[in-house]
């Protein structure tokens, strides 16, 4: 007697840690049968997940989700997962992922590991932070560089230096994310 198993990925426990600990709500969805899926939730912990999904389904539960203002991620890699990949927000598909999932995510990322997945959104809520600092600076710069550069009282000189000087405060600011 044979007996096959899916197996998550290698990092997909940690993974989901990760990201539940960030307080993200998880959700797997899947068109496999529910012993197969039930095992792979239990596994990695997932309290919320659906079995025996057909794609049109996926698509209508995460239009679900965004009507309730959730901001939605959907992960996947298989043939099914391309209209979900397309439907979400955001998406990602590894680059082992079928061809048409590559296509329809928004990022594909290299190796066999669902790290990126959690550096994808950890990047993401740092440039969010940069782009919210950058825009303040930039207010407050023009809140009172440019009324003193109209009534006159900065030279010209002294307002380009200033606009270059302030331009390069949020490109440096900009470069922290890296």
């Amino acid at each position: 007697r044979f007996a096959f198993e899916d197996a998550p990925r290698a990092d997909a426990a940690a993974v989901v840690d990760r990201l539940r600990a960030r307080g993200l709500h998880l959700l797997l969805l899947s068109g496999d049968r529910p012993g197969v899926v039930r095992a792979i939730a239990d596994r990695l912990g997932f309290a919320d997940w659906r079995a025996g999904m057909a794609p049109g389904e996926k698509v209508v539960r995460l239009e679900e989700l965004a009507a309730r203002g959730r901001h939605v991620l959907m992960v996947g890699d298989g043939l099914n997962d391309a209209p979900s990949l397309a439907a979400a927000h955001v998406s990602l598909s590894p680059s082992s992922a079928a061809e048409i999932s590559q296509n329809a995510a928004d990022i594909v990322f290299q190796g066999d590991r669902l790290a990126p997945v959690a550096e994808t959104l950890a990047v993401a809520r740092r440039a969010a932070s940069l782009v919210r600092q950058n825009l303040a600076l930039a207010t407050l710069y023009n809140m009172f560089a440019v009324p003193l550069a109209m009534l006159g009282h900065v030279t010209p000189l002294v307002a380009a230096v200033a606009m270059s000087s302030s331009s390069l405060i949020v490109i440096g600011n900009a470069l922290r994310l890296a």
